[in-house]
């Protein structure tokens, strides 16, 4: 087996008796460390405002969270019409404190329910928030997505993805082991990663009908982050 996957196995050692927390309340306890946990992804933040079309008018967020993402877009969109989705009301706070000069619109709801629209957005952007799904969940999201672009929009996802096959297996079981354990039902939000395989993940994509679906690549620092691209 290869590093990665030693390497899981043993965290998953680590802490296998500790209780799955559901996804809001993961991130409202870790608030006020959670800006300077993801600050290692910088390179990465930068480097998604960079591939949004010129012409982009209005953007959609999913999984905004405080919006590390939005800070490096703003930077070179200041006048982008935005609406950002995050279950966590503080961390929606925390964004609106530092950007309400925006034209910025912020939702406290779950992604998977939320009415995107038909044809309503230039782009879509998700960030780190998307590896604790199943594949089943996310074909579901991504024609959400892909039906509420406009003719010609980008989807731009960054996200951790398995390095193997072995990864994606070890995680999902264990992640089913620990649900039936805290008797949690599977379609209840939990802060577990299941990440796919970066084949599943564009295969995933591709079941929405988009155009193009691509892998952009990964910077050189980290081979577990991918950045994709999607044209409808």
């Amino acid at each position: 087996m290869d590093r990665d996957y030693l390497e899981l196995k043993k965290w998953l050692e680590e802490t296998k008796d500790e209780p799955l927390e559901t996804m809001s309340g993961f991130f409202e306890a870790r608030i006020d460390s959670y800006e300077e946990h993801m600050a290692r992804w910088q390179g990465h933040y930068k480097w998604m405002a960079e591939l949004l079309p010129a012409s982009v008018e209005s953007l959609l967020d999913i999984g905004c969270g405080s919006g590390l993402e939005l800070d490096y877009i703003f930077k070179r969109f200041p006048n982008l019409q935005t609406v950002g989705v995050d279950l966590s009301k503080k961390m929606l706070q925390k964004l609106y404190t530092k950007h309400h000069d925006k034209n910025l619109s912020l939702v406290c709801e779950d992604y998977f329910t939320y009415d995107m629209g038909k044809e309503r957005f230039d782009a879509v952007v998700a960030f780190q928030t998307l590896h604790h799904y199943t594949i089943e969940s996310k074909e579901i999201l991504f024609k959400k997505i892909f039906d509420c672009l406009k003719q010609g929009g980008v989807y731009l996802e960054c996200d951790y993805i398995a390095t193997s096959q072995e990864i994606e297996d070890l995680a999902f079981s264990e992640c089913r082991r620990r649900r039936l354990r805290d008797g949690i039902k599977d379609d209840a939000f939990v802060h577990f990663d299941i990440p796919l395989t970066l084949e599943h993940e564009l295969n995933a994509i591709r079941t929405a009908g988009f155009s193009i679906v691509e892998l952009v690549g990964f910077l050189p620092e980290d081979n577990h982050t991918a950045m994709i691209r999607a044209i409808k």
